[in-house]
Formats: C-alpha cells, structure tokens, sequence
C-alpha cells in the first residue's frame, strides 16, 4: 500500500511539475505527458512483486533492507532514463529536457526508496519478534553515522537541483513572456510553483522522519523493555535484531548480556539450591528422621500454597516467586537442630520439659544463623523467608506455640503452611519413640487441630489437597512411612 501511494503521487507530481520545469514537456498535451509516464510506473509496480521475491526475498536478513532500498531506487531512476528516450524518439526533445525528468524521477524514486527500506526493517522486527530469529550484524555493517550523512547529502543535492531547474526555467519565462504580463502575475505563477515544489519536498522529508523514528521509537521500546524487567529480574527477554547497524549491533549485545546473565543467575541458583539440601541434609543426618521428610515437606508447602494463591488472605503473599521460594526455603526449617545435643536430639523416648526447653531452642538457633549469613551476604527475600519458616513453624494459631507464642495472622503464611505440612510428616512417618499413622489418620488429627494448632484457612486447603499429600508420600517415601500404603482411600 504504500508503494501504490507512492507510484500514484509520482504521477501527479510528474504530471504537474514537469510542465512548470521544461518548456518542452509544456508544450505537450496532458495526455501525452501523462500516459507514458503512468504506463512506465504501472509496468514497475507489477513488475516489484517478483523482482523483490527475487533480489530480496531470497537474500540474507542482513541485507534484505538494503536491497529493498537499491531495487525501488533503480526502478525510479530507469522510469526516468526510458521517459528521456521516449520523448527524445516520439517528439525530438534535447537530451537537456529529459535529463531534467530523470532528476525529478531520481528524487522521488529515493525518497520513496527510503522510505519503503524502513517499512522492510519494521516488516523484520515484527517477523524477528514472532518467529524469535535474530540477525547477525555483520562486522563491516553499514555505520549509521555514514547513513545520516549520505541522507543529508543526498536531499541536499536533490533539492538545490530541482529547486535550480524550476528557477532556470522561470527566469527564461519571465524574458520570453516580457511586457505581455505583470509583474504581480509573474509573482503568483511563480510563488506557486515553488509553493508546490517545496510542499511536496517537505512532506516526502516529514514522511521519512515520521517512517524513521517511528523505527527508533520501536526499537527503543524493545530494548527499554528487555533492560527494565532484566533489572527487575526477569532474564526471558530479547531484542528483536533486525537492522544491520549499530541499532543491531547494541540489540545483538543486550540479548547475549541478558543470556550471559541468565546462565550465571540460574548457576548461582543451582549452587544455592545445592548448598540447601546439603545443609537441611547435613541436618537430617544428626536427627532421627530421614532425608526424604525434607524432600516430602517442601512439596507439601508448595502444594498449599498453590491452593491458597487464589485466596484472598493470601493473595499478596503468595505470588509465583514466593512460592518458588518457599518451595527452595522449607527444607532448612529444622536447620537450628544441628545445635541441639545429641543426647536431646537422638533421645529415643519422651523429652523432660528441661529437655524439651533446649529442643525448642532450634528455632531460634536456626533463625541466628541465618543472621550471620545477612550480615555477610547482605538481606535478601530467600533469607527474609527462610527465617520466617524457621523461627515461627512450630508457632500455633491459638497462640500455644513457640518461641514467641504468637496468635493468627500475627504468625507469617509461610509459617502456618510450614506447620501443617510438618506435623502432617511426622505423624505419617515411623519414629523410636512412636508408629508411622495412616493418611487418614494423619488427617483427622490436622483437622482436629484446626482454629487451635493450625491456621483453619490452611487446614480447609489441606483438605481439598489431600490425595496430592499422599501421593507425594508414597512417592519420596522412605522405610519409616511404609504405613502410608494401608490407608484407606481418601
């Protein structure tokens, strides 16, 4: 479409201005200035089609931009040389005459040349973007600098050119014409024909302004866009590369920083996932419970918490992140246990409330030594929940628990989800001093204790996810939850 608005303009600009620039194109009929001007652009127009799937279509993305600007600036400039022969041949013009239809025919073929190699370059971004495909600028690109230049230089000759023409040919009006006309009638044919000359120049200048920011505006968008949720942390974007300059050239380095970034943030991650297990492993070892209550546990939350996202108390608090995290934090809610003595933590009956005091001191020790870690690493959101799951999962709801006896929503979601999802384990699971219960039993006893031990919210989503518990169960079960078999069905 905008080449069609541009091969129809072509004529009507031709058709008026070549009258006004050559006194021998005036002295031809509009007919016959016209009709071989229109079928020369009609030939072009149909012939784009198959010379663009040609010459562009079937070229390297790096270069299809510049090709479209060569073709159609071609094409112009031989409607030009065959509009020279032709009149030459039908009605004798001097070469002079059709030199000037090839500048006016140049000109035109530039602007629009330009103009429909940005409209390429946005045809490319929306292609790059849907199809997720990046060009590779290449070394020797095509500075953007040395397009701005060759733009300025090129209107600048274009314009002093015609402008000359149409001023040549009105002084040679004006002495032909002599005493037969005014002075003021001379001035208003004239003001009129450079009023058409410059408006025509100017809006084919505005066009390509509008066409090229329009392009920087795009791509400017792409790559604020991408930076802005890198640095908010979210490393799954891409600018498209679509232009082989500099433009493509910065897009092509943000996207391998954001990849590079992305490889080293999930290493991180991975090396702190890692480190996690090895530490709640660490602490799994001095107790008398297993590897897989860790692995169970941090399941269990993750499954509340999907089924509490939705909830209005608990909308804000369990974003997509949180969850993630919780899922990463849950495994060090017994880290504090490392610091209880054996002779507490490996007792194989009933503690002595004495006994029991120091045991309840693993909240608090486990919340210190993440301390330590934030004065070294500095507060981040892991640390943030991961000392909330420690230090307040043995909180209850009715304010009965420990270490700070706090009641309701004063206890973190973390914690109550960490709650139930620690009890519900230790009461599937075998221990010295006590047999593993049943699913069902397990379940009766966390429903007993709702409104008084657990959060009654948490405790209404554990019911309706109770099957997925005992798959979990079953699935990381261990030698100590072989009774999760014999429950009977939910």
């Amino acid at each position: 479409m905008r080449a069609l608005l541009h091969y129809i303009a072509s004529i009507i600009i031709v058709g008026f201005y070549g009258a006004q620039v050559c006194p021998f194109l005036e002295s031809l009929t509009l007919g016959q200035l016209l009709l071989p001007l229109a079928t020369a652009l009609v030939v072009a127009f149909l012939a784009r089609k198959s010379l663009l799937e040609k010459f562009v279509a079937r070229s390297p993305y790096q270069h299809q931009t510049t090709r479209v600007f060569r073709l159609e600036f071609l094409l112009f400039i031989l409607i030009g040389i065959f509009l020279m022969l032709f009149n030459r041949m039908a009605y004798g013009f001097p070469a002079g005459s059709g030199l000037k239809l090839v500048l006016v025919m140049t000109t035109l073929g530039f602007f629009l040349a330009i103009d429909l190699a940005l409209a390429k370059e946005r045809e490319l971004t929306k292609l790059f973007q849907q199809q997720h495909i990046d060009l590779d600028p290449e070394r020797d690109y095509f500075p953007f600098p040395s397009k701005l230049a060759i733009f300025a230089a090129a209107c600048s000759v274009f314009v002093v050119g015609v402008v000359f023409l149409l001023i040549n040919k009105d002084l040679d009006w004006l002495v032909s014409v002599g005493d037969e006309t005014t002075i003021g009638e001379a001035q208003r044919a004239i003001l009129v024909e450079v009023s058409f000359v410059f408006a025509v120049i100017l809006g084919h200048i505005l066009n390509l302004i509008h066409s090229f920011t329009r392009n920087l505006h795009e791509f400017f968008n792409n790559e604020n866009s991408v930076l802005i949720r890198a640095t908010s942390g979210y490393l799954d974007g891409a600018v498209p590369v679509s232009s082989n300059d500099e433009f493509g050239v910065m897009a092509k380095h943000t996207n391998l920083m954001i990849t590079g970034l992305k490889e080293k943030t999930e290493e991180l991650q991975r090396t702190r996932d890692v480190t996690i297990m090895s530490l709640a492993s660490l602490a799994e070892t001095r107790d008398n419970e297993t590897g897989a209550h860790i692995l169970r546990t941090q399941r269990y939350v993750k499954v509340l918490a999907e089924g509490l996202k939705q909830h209005p108390d608990f909308a804000r608090d369990l974003s997509a992140e949180t969850i993630d995290l919780l899922f990463k934090s849950a495994p060090l809610h017994d880290i504090g246990k490392v610091g209880i003595p054996d002779h507490i933590l490996l007792k194989p009956g009933k503690l002595t409330e004495d006994e029991f005091t120091i045991m309840k001191t693993h909240t608090t020790q486990g919340k210190d030594a993440l301390l330590v870690a934030e004065k070294s690493l500095g507060g981040t959101s892991f640390l943030r929940l991961a000392g909330e799951i420690i230090i307040t999962h043995h909180e209850k709801w009715d304010g009965s628990g420990y270490p700070n006896g706090l009641r309701g929503d004063e206890i973190p979601a973390s914690g109550r989800l960490m709650a139930v999802a620690d009890v519900y384990d230790a009461l599937i699971s075998k221990r010295v001093y006590k047999p593993a219960f049943t699913h069902d039993s397990a379940t009766e006893i966390i429903c007993a204790g709702r409104g008084t031990h657990f959060d009654p919210r948490v405790v209404d989503a554990f019911t309706i996810k109770a099957s997925d518990f005992k798959k979990i169960a079953q699935e990381f079960a261990d030698n100590n939850t072989d009774a999760i078999s014999e429950s009977t069905s939910d």
